[in-house]
Formats: C-alpha cells, structure tokens, sequence
C-alpha cells in the first residue's frame, strides 16, 4: 500500500455492456507508465478507490498492472481490466491475448479492444477478437479509434458489433453526433487523453471550477461522466491520482454542462 488517504467522493457508475458485464464510467489509464513506477501508480489508483484499469500490449506494462492488482488484496471481480491488440499483431490474435493473460496474471480480461484499425476495418481480425470472448479469454470485446463506418462495417461483416469504441475525448473535441452515432448502435465510448486533448485554461471550464472550488481536471472528467462516457485518466502522481477521483461530490447544471459542449465547436 502507497499511504494514499482514499477519497471520499469515486463514483461508482457503470454502464452496461451487450455481453451482460457492466464498466465502471471512471479508469485509471497507464500509458507510458513503465517498470516500477507504473506498478506504484495503479497501485496507488486502486487504493484510492479505482475499480477500472486501462493498459495494452503497446505500453509494455501490462506485468506491472497485473502485478500490482495481484498485490491490492482485492477480489478479481472487484476490478474491471482492459488491455488492447496492437494492429501489427493482426496476425497473431490469439497468441496476443494469450501473452497479455500471462502478463496481467488473469484467466481473462473484462474488455479486450483492437487498439488501432489494423489497415482497414479488418473484420477477419474482428472475428477472432470475438472468438476469443467466446472461448472465455475476454467478458467482452470492442475497438478503438474506430470511426462509426468503420463499426458498421464490422457489424455487416460479422453480424457482431463491438461493445466498446475508446477514442481520444475531451470538451474541445466533443462532438454530439458522434455521442449519438455510438448510443444508437448500442456502442458505449470511452474517451482517453481526456486532459491532454483538452483546453483546460477555456473559460467555461476554469469558471465551473471556480464555482464548484474543485481542479479544472476534475471539471473535464466529471463532465464525461455526465455524459455516460468512460474516462481513463492518467497520472504518476499519487495526489494527482487522488484528485481526478474525487468526483462525486459536486455536479455540473445544464448551463456548465452546455458550455462545456460549445467548446467542441
């Protein structure tokens, strides 16, 4: 344990998912944390009240996550895991998932992702992502950095559509067709780089958090929460960790909600 004091304020939203598991609405994300260093911040994340981590195959860290889940004392169920398919192991699925399960000390994952289009849609890639789910290696499978055409094409190709689509998210990028676009084919988002691709100086957000006296951070993620889209972020810093955590205390009105929207032009 890390001595972190646990926050009194994690949500605990979820939502859920076509295979019947439910993700928790806030993750903690790990990329470019390697070696010790990341075993240290996911083991300060879960301490704090994370219930939700996001790693993949490109970071190389996925042994450190494991590692430090294994050490938290908590049930395996307790904590929703997600790691992802590189797009240069498209042709080696199987062996993929197999070695990120050895890795993370797992039987399965609860979302196994394609992490990047591997030259197109790729739907005989998609196929063995959901066959993998079907052997019990994933309790759920989906994509990222997919456009919606390029999951409708899987799902005219398959007849399987992904559960999830993690792209990078924030208020200066929302787009609510998009939103839209994911809830109509019963496709949850997931946004990650939700403060680096934000604008966490625009008004609208540093005056919301002014009002509530909460970080201009703790505005941009609680405002993915209110629209029911996952958020990943990511820290090595343990109060930095605690902080964007510390979201359920406060609730953004319809007024800052829409602000933040604008900002997405």
């Amino acid at each position: 344990m890390t001595g972190v004091t646990a926050s009194p304020h994690v949500p605990t939203d979820a939502l859920d998912l076509t295979s019947g598991g439910r993700i928790p609405l806030l993750g903690f994300g790990t990329w470019r944390l390697r070696g010790s260093g990341a075993r240290e911040a996911v083991a300060s994340a879960l301490e704090v009240g994370y219930r939700h981590l996001d790693t993949a195959t490109m970071y190389g860290n996925e042994r450190e996550v494991g590692s430090a889940l294994a050490g938290s004392g908590l049930a395996r169920d307790d904590v929703f895991v997600t790691t992802k398919l590189p797009a240069e192991a498209a042709g080696r699925v199987r062996a993929t998932i197999e070695q990120s399960l050895d890795l993370l000390g797992l039987d399965a994952v609860d979302l196994w992702l394609v992490h990047w289009p591997p030259g197109g849609a790729a739907p005989h890639v998609w196929e063995q992502v959901v066959a993998a789910r079907s052997d019990g290696l994933a309790r759920a499978v989906g994509v990222s950095n997919y456009s919606l055409d390029q999951v409708d094409e899987l799902t005219a190709a398959t007849g399987t559509t992904p559960e999830v689509n993690q792209v990078k998210w924030a208020p200066a990028l929302h787009d609510q067709r998009v939103l839209d676009g994911h809830r109509e084919r019963g496709v949850v988002l997931e946004g990650y780089s939700p403060l680096r691709a934000g604008r966490l100086d625009a008004a609208a957000i540093s005056d919301a958090a002014q009002r509530h006296g909460v970080t201009p951070a703790q505005v941009v993620l609680r405002w993915h929460l209110q629209h029911d889209v996952v958020v990943i972020p990511k820290s090595s810093h343990p109060d930095r960790i605690a902080a964007n955590a510390d979201l359920g205390g406060f609730h953004l009105d319809e007024e800052e909600m829409g602000a933040l929207d604008a900002l997405g032009g």
